[in-house]
């Protein structure tokens, strides 16, 4: 690949590192500690600060913040990281922040993500791999999003929530607890409305795999029981089917929110 190509008015700090093929746009800001994989492309006024790795072939539109000092008023200098995978497209206006000391010093995300204009990522957040936040999604600090997951516009998720994979958050919601794998949430205060079924037929599951999901989902909320009860029961039932295995995994491993359930009488 060709070495870095470098607009007269960026600046880049002593210390930086660029991979061959990075593309420097005018008046954007590589800092000291930065490094820049191959064929990263920073568009003009792009500033990527702190102890942040960009992965190849990540695409950084205007006046994205990434990886300046969190926004967590205990934190006092220390030095935290950003990693941000390859394949990533991160447009205008976005902020990343590093980790904490208080939350394990690192925000990771993963590769092939998209976060569109005025996305925010806090601090010590765990991001995976092919998800897709829309503009103006705030994902406060501490929460672990998983695989495919997709947060519609304008959308805010509570700070130690977790999203598992391939659920759907609807735009304009607030999400105050935790939210199951192949979820769908929708509403302020967000309730879980069912399964995210156009998102599983559009990746590829079968149909035997969806209607597994179905019947474990309704076993799961149903009005009988308690909640550890019935995760007994499907476990007992589903102990093959690792899908719903995923969703049980999820709720017994718990985290510092409750889980996200239906209103009354709502089904996947």
């Amino acid at each position: 690949m060709a070495n870095p190509k470098i607009h007269p008015t960026a600046i880049i700090e002593d210390g930086a590192k660029l991979s061959d093929g990075v593309t420097v746009g005018p008046y954007s800001i590589v800092g000291a500690y930065a490094t820049l994989g191959e064929g990263v492309e920073l568009a003009s006024h792009v500033v990527v600060t702190g102890r942040t790795t960009v992965g190849a072939r990540t695409r950084i539109f205007p006046f994205a913040s990434i990886g300046h000092q969190p926004q967590d008023l205990k934190y006092k200098g220390e030095p935290s990281t950003l990693d941000i995978g390859s394949d990533c497209l991160i447009r205008e206006g976005v902020t990343i922040n590093p980790g904490t000391e208080g939350g394990g010093m690192r925000t990771t995300i993963g590769n092939g993500c998209a976060f569109l204009a005025n996305s925010h990522v806090g601090h010590d957040c765990h991001v995976g791999n092919n998800v897709i936040f829309s503009n103006n999604v705030m994902l406060a600090g501490h929460c672990e999003v998983g695989d495919f997951v997709i947060i519609g516009g304008g959308a805010a998720v509570i700070q130690f929530a977790r999203v598992g994979s391939h659920a759907f958050l609807g735009g304009m919601s607030g999400l105050e607890q935790d939210l199951i794998p192949y979820g769908m949430a929708l509403g302020n205060r967000a309730y879980l409305s069912g399964l995210n079924i156009v998102g599983l037929q559009r990746r590829g599951f079968s149909r035997n795999e969806i209607h597994d999901l179905r019947r474990a989902y309704r076993a799961l909320f149903a009005q009988e029981g308690t909640l550890l009860e019935r995760v007994a029961d499907v476990t007992e039932e589903f102990k093959d089917h690792p899908t719903v295995m995923e969703i049980v995994a999820f709720i017994k491993a718990g985290g510092k929110r409750s889980m996200c359930t239906p209103k009354n009488g709502d089904e996947a």
